[in-house]
């Protein structure tokens, strides 16, 4: 990945009236990135997308593209390109026509432009369609018209917005795979926004989260995922058993969390500079927790943790069945904790039931420790 920054949008606030929908926001992109902007709707990040494209002007701060302000630059004059949530390709022009547009505005030479959209089309896999109308394509084929257009003309940046949200779930996943391949082929800097976090995962070097504004956190998928920031960020990535407790030892090679309203002592093998006697949250992932029936009130004994902890006590309230995997709700104290099972094998002789009493015991390196 190279180091180059391409993008740097520094200090940038956007509001409109009283609200801040962009806040105070700062981060790089490095050139050659598939960058994700990540969050909620209402978030920010399409304003952030549109203020890079020069559809908005930052109320305050400034974006650098390729080290140029483009404070004052229109939209048409900045070296990027978008894809719109909608494909926006023109239905009375063929596909050929439709990739060719910008570069016919443009005034590129005729052949120049007959072989930059042969190439672009191929790139996309629409080499045969050039003669087609997008009344004559699939969704997923009017998308990739939308990206050789947009691809075309070169930009540095290309710009999606929510560029699969209109497609079903099987041509999404399988447009994930080819966009990423596009990407690397081509090498441009790709900056997406998107709600869709297993989208952002899947194609994504890094994303930035945000949420009312603000940006909560920077990171590559599994940093992420492994290392959320804070609660929102847990939360919002996957799924996740959020435990409240008391950190109640803190030690240089580990530290103990009472979680009560799970009846969970939480053992980690590393300390987690807090305080004792503070409040923390361990957020443990469904993947992580094994499941095991339990015949009495003894405890399996332990693998990874001192005996006591990291095991708990429960019965599963519901469970449902997803194909690849099984997630099992699990009343545990007071609270419902998620366990996720893959379903490997087509026969499992270790198949839970609703209403089964089981055990959850987890590694200490399992959950990742939020503080207030």
């Amino acid at each position: 990945m190279p180091d180059k920054t391409l993008i740097t949008i520094e200090n940038v606030t956007k509001r409109f009236g009283s609200v801040a929908a962009v806040d105070n926001v700062s981060l790089d992109i490095r050139e050659g990135e598939f960058f994700a902007l990540l969050g909620p709707s209402g978030c920010g990040k399409t304003t952030l997308l549109r203020m890079l494209a020069g559809f908005e002007i930052p109320t305050e701060g400034r974006i650098l593209i390729d080290g140029v302000d483009m404070a004052g630059v229109p939209p048409n004059k900045r070296p990027v390109n978008m894809v719109f949530q909608s494909y926006a390709v023109f239905p009375h022009m063929s596909v050929a026509d439709n990739v060719a547009y910008g570069l016919k505005i443009d005034k590129v030479p005729v052949a120049e432009r007959q072989t930059r959209v042969a190439e672009a089309l191929d790139l996309v896999k629409l080499a045969d369609y050039g003669a087609r109308k997008p009344d004559q394509l699939s969704g997923g084929q009017r998308q990739r018209v939308a990206l050789a257009r947009a691809l075309v003309k070169r930009p540095k940046v290309l710009l999606l917005d929510e560029p699969l949200s209109a497609l079903d779930a099987k041509l999404r996943e399988a447009m994930r795979i080819e966009l990423a391949q596009i990407q690397d082929k081509v090498g441009v800097t790709f900056v997406m926004v998107t709600h869709d976090q297993d989208e952002a995962l899947a194609m994504a070097c890094r994303c930035a989260l945000m949420n009312n504004g603000l940006l909560q956190q920077i990171g590559t998928p599994s940093e992420l995922y492994e290392y959320p920031a804070n609660r929102f960020a847990a939360d919002f990535i996957g799924s996740v058993n959020m435990l409240e407790g008391q950190l109640v030892a803190d030690e240089r090679d580990h530290a103990v969390i009472e979680a009560k309203a799970a009846g969970a002592r939480i053992y980690l093998d590393h300390g987690v500079s807090g305080a004792e006697g503070a409040t923390v949250w361990a957020a443990i992932r469904p993947e992580k927790i094994e499941m095991l029936p339990r015949d009495g009130d003894t405890p399996p004994p332990p693998t990874t943790a001192p005996f006591g902890c990291n095991c708990v006590a429960g019965t599963i309230h519901h469970s449902a069945y997803l194909g690849s995997e099984t997630v099992y709700e699990v009343k545990v104290g007071t609270l419902i904790m998620k366990v996720l099972r893959p379903n490997a094998a087509r026969y499992d002789d270790r198949g839970f039931e609703d209403g089964q009493e089981v055990w959850l015991r987890w590694h200490p390196q399992a959950p990742a420790v939020l503080m207030a």
